[in-house]
């Protein structure tokens, strides 16, 4: 029988590259030969505008092939389609519940219960992950970009949020089914962080949240991380305060240079010394965190499937370390 699909869930602080992360981890899957589906559940459409393909409906589609001949689908899922589908499947409600959907009651009851919200989303998820072909899963993986770290432990423990709407009945046979999957040892939620004070705070936090709810950890991410310019020689030079404005000078009118450019090169040498030591500093937190740390570099050019395929490189090993 086919291994069961792997699911990763990708969180992060807003602004540390999650959707990116997410999407390089598609590739990276891709590349070894495997077919992945890549979920948002947020509606930017993030995934649309890094593949640089139109915006997503509410089904799968191909949108790339990774190098190992894999194939990459993506899906974007909103509560209101999920619902409809939802009736569909469980309550026979196919033109009744686009009915609904036009009196506004769908809107209605996914806004005033966001615990069933969050059970319609992750439920597409399971459903995705669980879905078959014969004898074999649909997927081999499937990849949630998911929300913020600050909201993920209450997006992905469904059964403490339904727990007050639904005793019994198909609501609560679906959450229990979504809570095995996401506490199984098919499951990992990475953290994607950047190396900075708050977003390495919030992932400390995220991982103790995560941890209390038995939901699976799988690797902390470091994202955009900013590479040393400058030789061991430079570096202690610019910290024992050995470089002399003068010499610095010199060697600048040697190369045809602005000699006056010194002092702020000197200057913007301590500047890059302490954004290394920050990064140093914020690094060792988390690794005294206890977690398997990935670093993905900060890259010059614009996100683009070129750059996907660069940060693949550095995440093929996720699935099989996590």
């Amino acid at each position: 029988m086919a291994q069961s699909t792997q699911l990763h869930v990708v969180t992060g602080k807003g602004g540390t590259g999650k959707t990116t992360v997410a999407a390089s981890l598609a590739m990276a899957l891709a590349g070894q030969g495997k077919k992945v589906l890549l979920c948002e559940v947020e509606g930017r459409q993030g995934i649309a505008q890094l593949f640089d393909v139109p915006p997503l409906p509410y089904e799968e589609r191909q949108i790339a092939v990774g190098l190992g001949g894999g194939e990459v689908y993506a899906l974007a899922i909103d509560p209101e389609s999920a619902l409809l589908e939802y009736l569909a499947m469980y309550y026979r409600l196919g033109r009744a519940g686009k009915a609904l959907d036009r009196f506004g009651i769908i809107d209605f009851a996914t806004t005033i219960a966001p615990g069933v919200r969050d059970v319609l989303l992750t439920g597409k998820v399971y459903e995705a992950a669980r879905r078959r072909e014969g004898n074999r899963f649909t997927y081999d993986a499937v990849i949630m970009d998911a929300p913020p770290t600050g909201r993920i432990t209450r997006f992905l423990n469904v059964n403490s949020e339904v727990a007050g709407l639904a005793k019994v009945g198909p609501i609560r046979r679906q959450a229990d089914s979504i809570m095995e999957m996401m506490r199984s040892e098919q499951t990992h939620v990475h953290l994607v962080t950047v190396l900075e004070e708050m977003p390495v705070q919030e992932t400390i936090d995220g991982i103790a949240e995560l941890t209390s709810e038995r939901l699976p950890v799988g690797r902390i991410i470091l994202n955009l991380v900013r590479p040393s310019l400058l030789s061991v020689a430079s570096r202690d030079a610019l910290a024992f305060g050995t470089v002399k404005p003068g010499a610095i000078a010199k060697s600048l009118a040697s190369v045809g240079l602005d000699r006056a450019a010194a002092p702020a090169l000197i200057s913007g040498g301590h500047a890059h010394l302490e954004r290394q030591a920050l990064q140093d500093d914020q690094r060792q937190i988390l690794v005294e965190s206890g977690r398997p740390l990935v670093e993905l570099p900060l890259l010059r050019d614009a996100i683009d499937l070129g750059a996907l395929f660069e940060l693949a490189e550095q995440l093929t090993d996720l699935e099989a370390t996590a």
